[in-house]
């Protein structure tokens, strides 16, 4: 039976539309989801919309919409975006905290959870665009703002209820420190166990209804609703059909959990939430990775502070004139930062890795490979020689990468071999050999070679690139086929004799004049 696996990407809030760190982290969850049915695996892939809070409630005031109405509409900008950029039809379930499963779910914890609380007065310093409180202790009263977007906060006093994190911190320290529950990169590891080592604050989980009227009802107090960061995380068991559904036993209690977060929201998950799993008597997700943030300039980009690169204009607008821009863009975050570090995003960084690793190299291989397959072998498939150096480690290097889910060393990987078989072609210059009639049989060797790496390549760039993929597979004749990882290392593999497609440019750049 398939290894079961779950993925997850947080919930996005919906105050405004989705940009580059949404889909950087969508993407990235894609991507594995996809290697891991490449190698055979039983996935469910999650992610979906965050849609309660008093931030919601003022987005939709000032759109003159009702709150469930506003969300509405910018969960379908979500859906729209994941349908642009491929990543529709790969994840199992979209989920929103409005979905009624949901909400019976948070209703359900509450009421489990209700002998731990502690009902009382919460005085806290309070940033609404990230929809975070502060101990009164961890931001300077002379200068109140927002640890995370720096932002000015408010001081705030009400009647909530609390559940207390301090009786699980040494038990949350040596959870970690036992990588019973894995935090990567190995700087967020830190910086959580930096946080465990000065007790911990109680965490409130409710808001007064008078102040936070959007929110999930609380089952037995009629005047607050459930805060949202306590409301969004429990989308990851609910999606399951926690607690008797037989996908939570198979997906939670025998995969674990795989969270691909933002370091912004690592508090979120690495202490509040393995300990309200632990109040439920649940285990703790098997691996949060927080990776870094996208960049102009310095500044890191978020909806808050208004300095976004949205994906819908790279791919529909600057992407325009080629037909595999999805693919591009998904491959520039992919590859131009190592998963887990800060990047910055410029149109000059794509466009150099558009016209240097995609069209003068993978391209230019496909397209040269096919033409002379059809132009020299009657557009049949030749029998192929002995391997090229580089394919032999190239199924060990790309599972060593996503094991440590470092896509751009993986793609690396890849890019490598192309660039080996480019040098190949110069070094036999199969249109020499066409030239030479005692020469045949070693240009059919020669191509044949060629186009089992062009089939290794097409295997290895489908969780990166899954439309270029499939246009390379078509191209080398073989339809229908499945696509498997355990064929990376088979040589040969293709039907000597059989058709090839019809070539095509697969990254058409713009003539310039000589």
């Amino acid at each position: 039976m398939a290894d079961p696996v779950y993925l997850t990407t947080p919930l996005y809030y919906v105050n405004a539309a989705p940009h580059i760190g949404h889909s950087y982290t969508t993407v990235a969850a894609d991507c594995l989801a996809r290697y891991h049915r490449l190698r055979g695996d039983d996935v469910f892939f999650l992610t979906g919309t965050d849609e309660h809070g008093e931030k919601i409630a003022q987005a939709a005031a000032v759109a003159g919409l009702s709150p469930k109405a506003f969300a509405d509409r910018a969960a379908a900008t979500f859906h729209a975006l994941w349908k642009q950029l491929g990543i529709e039809g790969s994840y199992t379930r979209f989920i929103r905290t409005t979905d009624p499963d949901h909400e019976a779910t948070v209703k359900t914890v509450l009421q489990r959870l209700k002998p731990l609380l502690r009902q009382g007065t919460y005085r806290f310093w309070y940033c609404v665009p990230c929809e975070t409180s502060f101990g009164l202790s961890e931001i300077d009263a002379a200068r109140p703002a927002c640890l995370n977007c720096q932002r000015p906060v408010s001081q705030v006093e009400e009647e909530d209820y609390f559940l207390e994190l301090e009786p699980h911190r040494a038990w949350l320290r040596d959870v970690i420190e036992r990588e019973q529950m894995r935090i990567w990169p190995v700087e967020r590891r830190n910086e959580v166990l930096g946080m465990l080592a000065q007790p911990l604050p109680e965490l409130c989980i409710t808001r007064p209804r008078s102040r936070v009227p959007w929110g999930i009802d609380v089952p037995f107090s009629p005047d607050h609703v459930t805060y949202v960061w306590f409301d969004a995380l429990l989308n990851y068991i609910t999606a399951l059909g926690w607690p008797d559904d037989p996908r939570f036993a198979r997906y939670w209690q025998e995969a674990g959990a795989v969270h691909l977060i933002g370091k912004d929201i690592i508090r979120h998950h690495a202490l509040y939430w393995p300990i309200i799993l632990r109040a439920l008597e649940l285990k703790p997700p098997a691996l949060i990775f927080a990776h870094g943030w996208w960049k102009i300039g310095e500044q890191k980009m978020s909806k808050s502070l208004g300095n976004i690169v949205d994906p819908t204009v790279v791919v529909g607008q600057l992407l325009k004139e080629q037909p595999f821009a999805a693919d591009i863009y998904r491959y520039f975050l992919l590859r131009e930062v190592p998963f887990g570090q800060d990047g910055a995003f410029s149109e000059e960084a794509l466009m150099k890795r558009l016209q240097d690793d995609l069209a003068n190299d993978l391209g230019n291989l496909v397209n040269r490979t096919l033409s002379m397959i059809q132009r020299y072998c009657h557009a049949q498939t030749p029998r192929a020689g002995d391997a090229i150096s580089g394919v032999s480690g190239l199924s060990a290097e790309i599972a060593s990468a996503m094991e440590r889910l470092e896509f751009s060393a993986a793609l690396e990987a890849i890019m490598r071999l192309v660039t080996q078989a480019n040098q190949y072609i110069e070094q036999t210059a199969p249109w020499k050999l066409a030239k030479q009639p005692g020469e045949a049989k070693t240009l059919q060797a020669v191509l044949g070679t060629l186009a089992e790496v062009i089939r290794i390549v097409a295997i290895a760039l489908e969780p990166f690139m899954p439309r270029v993929s499939a246009s390379i597979w078509a191209q080398l004749g073989l339809g229908d086929a499945p696509r498997r990882l355990s064929d990376l290392s088979r040589w040969p593999a293709l039907t000597a004799g059989a058709p090839i497609g019809t070539p095509q440019i697969l990254f058409p750049l713009p003539r310039t004049n000589a």
